[in-house]
């Protein structure tokens, strides 16, 4: 029975090729993606795996995060604790947590334990999002440590046209409610968009789960004249989470919590000098403050013990290239990078920074041709670990009038966070350790159904992962070595098709190997790196699918699948290693306009979700259970549209 889920899936998948025989009412081009190359290239001339996601189709499906976005991405594997606002982590292509690269208008951000950890999703919003571009494969060529096994970048909305307002209301399951506001508007010459948005949580445990997030974003663009362009982003968010649970599931504590906040700021110029030169200048400031604090929950209670901890984090970054075009298709890139990291306050025992150089070199020609070539190298000097040099080389080819192979392959890397390197106390860091890094190749074919927009990509991936940094609390010189190693390879399969003019198809499938090849520096019954063990929280099977339907222009209905197969976990209640079952869940959304704008007259907007229709029951973290059927209700006004 366990294998119905996923026949139910890819038999959707399949029946692709036939439905996409209706003819298409329009043709679509291929979309434009940034982040693969970071010069605006057809996603089908770029030879990596790319998923490009609209915001708002993203908000029409009533996905609220990007994290709920990510889950229909192939070979991503999101692991939420339990309720909202706790640690959601991205495991893409079987990788680490911390070995995705995360770009709000191209500044990297830090995860909440400061550089060189694994980014949380958890407080990452949709709202004011025009898209998401996810890269899958080694890109540390362009963006240096982090991006092992792919990048997300997400862009905030330009604003277009005459001034537009948007006021939003939410409520529903588990109390949960939430507010956004929107403004946009803009000429040729210079536009603005500028969103806020709260949403808090009673939590799904009956004490102390409480969670609220609020968010400012915005984007003010400005184009002087013709050959120039300026856009400043900014991005800010303060998230409270309260939990009751320690490591185990066990609830422990009525005012455990943590606060996450900072800005994150991007200054991006560019200027053509000729229509063959074209110079850009990238600033970057990101900033987060993470507090985290317990007490025990009365002068009886043993369970706990009172901690407090308040740590800020900043990352500051400076890229300049050059894009000359050599010929019509051929665009060479040359660009230098500076990056200071930083990290102060009750962590660690002083206060730690770090710079980092970087020059790298990128060639990508033939981009509307029958062949498109990728080639790229990088070399960093890292203050801490010295050099360290990466390389791209990748190819797309058109085998036929609907068909193009595409064969990769690179390295990539990650530098260790400033707590392996410098933690003092319980807790002993090794500043010794080299960067964590990767061999990856991959072959694949897309092929577009004749007469439609509809494509299907298959592609098989191979990946190598060394000198991983694990954790042996039994050390009394240091806690953390550069040991294990471990393979990943699988095989995913999209399929993104538009059928007819109203309705819409998306599936994904991935199967994937995982497993540890050299052992780790800790052997007991939690260790991670276990010879010839799976890796954790890598499901052999992964799958999703949606439909979604428009109502003759006036809203639009979808409904979606998630599949995710048996996978390794650690229960730390028995300190044992566990299989958690497969689950199969469904999202249903809706949203129809009630009354449509005109004029100086509002339009309002009705919205419903359902995350978990069938109320399955279900773990992703052992011990841990997610969430039931949550539903959330909304209604929207819109002024000027």
């Amino acid at each position: 029975m366990k294998t119905l889920p996923l026949a139910a899936l890819l038999a959707l998948t399949l029946s692709v090729p036939t439905l996409a025989q209706q003819p298409a009412d329009t043709a679509e081009l291929p979309p434009v993606v940034v982040t693969a190359t970071r010069i605006p290239t057809m996603v089908n001339a770029v030879p990596a795996a790319v998923t490009v996601m609209s915001g708002a189709d993203l908000r029409r499906e009533g996905m609220r995060t990007v994290a709920d976005a990510l889950r229909r991405v192939p070979a991503a594997n999101v692991v939420t604790t339990d309720a909202y606002g706790s640690q959601t982590s991205l495991f893409l292509r079987g990788g680490e947590a911390d070995y995705v690269k995360v770009l709000i208008d191209g500044v990297p951000q830090i995860g909440p334990g400061g550089p060189g950890t694994a980014y949380d999703f958890a407080n990452l919003t949709t709202d004011n999002v025009d898209r998401i571009e996810v890269v899958r494969g080694p890109v540390s060529v362009l963006y240096g440590s982090d991006a092992v096994t792919g990048v997300v970048q997400i862009f905030t909305r330009s604003g277009r046209g005459p001034a537009r307002q948007s006021l939003a209301l939410t409520g529903g399951t588990y109390g949960s409610g939430g507010v956004e506001a929107n403004v946009a508007g803009g000429t040729e010459r210079g536009s603005y968009s500028f969103g806020v948005s709260h949403f808090a949580s009673d939590g799904i445990y009956p004490v102390n789960n409480q969670y609220r997030n609020d968010v400012v974003t915005g984007r003010f663009q400005l184009r002087p004249d013709a050959r120039t362009d300026l856009a400043l982003a900014v991005h800010y968010g303060d998230a409270l989470y309260h939990f009751p649970t320690d490591g185990s599931g066990a609830i422990v504590s009525d005012n455990q919590h943590q606060l996450e906040r900072g800005p994150s700021v991007g200054l991006d110029i560019g200027r053509a000098f000729s229509p063959r030169i074209e110079a850009r200048l990238a600033a970057g400031w990101d900033r987060e403050n993470y507090l985290y604090s317990i007490a025990r929950n009365g002068p009886t209670d043993t369970t706990t013990f009172p901690y407090a901890s308040s740590d800020w984090m900043t990352r500051q970054t400076l890229d300049a290239h050059a894009n000359v075009r050599l010929h019509r298709t051929d665009v060479l890139t040359v660009g230098a990078t500076l990056e200071r990291e930083s990290m102060e306050g009750t962590t660690l025992d002083t206060s730690r920074a770090r710079n980092d150089g970087a020059a790298y070199l990128q060639l990508v020609t033939g981009l509307d041709g029958p062949v498109s070539v990728t080639l790229g190298a990088r070399l960093d000097d890292n203050q801490r670990f010295g050099t360290w040099s990466t390389y791209r080389a990748g190819a797309s080819v058109r085998l036929a009038s609907h068909t193009r192979g595409i064969v990769s392959i690179g390295t990539g890397f990650k530098e260790p966070s400033f707590y392996q390197n410098f933690a003092t106390g319980f807790v002993i860091g090794n500043p010794d350790l080299k960067p964590e890094h990767s061999f990856s190749w991959e072959v694949g074919l897309a092929q577009t159904i004749p007469g439609t927009a509809a494509l299907v990509r298959a592609t098989y991936f191979n990946q190598r992962f060394r000198d991983l940094i694990d954790y042996n609390g039994a050390d009394s010189v240091t806690n953390y070595f550069n040991v294990p190693g471990a393979n990943v390879s699988g095989v995913e399969v999209a399929v993104d098709a538009p059928l007819r003019s109203t309705i819409h198809l998306t599936a994904g499938y991935t199967w994937l190997d995982a497993h540890v090849t050299q052992g780790g520096a800790s052997t007991g019954p939690t260790a991670l790196f276990v010879p010839g063990a799976t890796l954790i929280r890598r499901p052999r099977s992964l799958g999703n699918a949606g439909l979604s339907y428009l109502l003759k222009n006036r809203g639009s209905v979808s409904v979606r699948a998630l599949y995710v197969g048996d996978r390794q976990d650690l229960d730390y209640a028995t300190f044992q290693r566990v299989t958690l079952p497969a689950y199969l869940r469904f999202d249903l959304a809706a949203n129809a306009d009630v009354v449509r704008a005109r004029g100086t007259t509002p339009g309002l907007a009705a919205s419903v979700s359902v995350e978990n229709l069938f109320d399955r029951a279900y773990e992703e973290i052992q011990n841990f259970p997610a969430r039931g059927r949550t539903i959330l209700v909304g209604a929207q006004v819109r002024f000027g549209y």
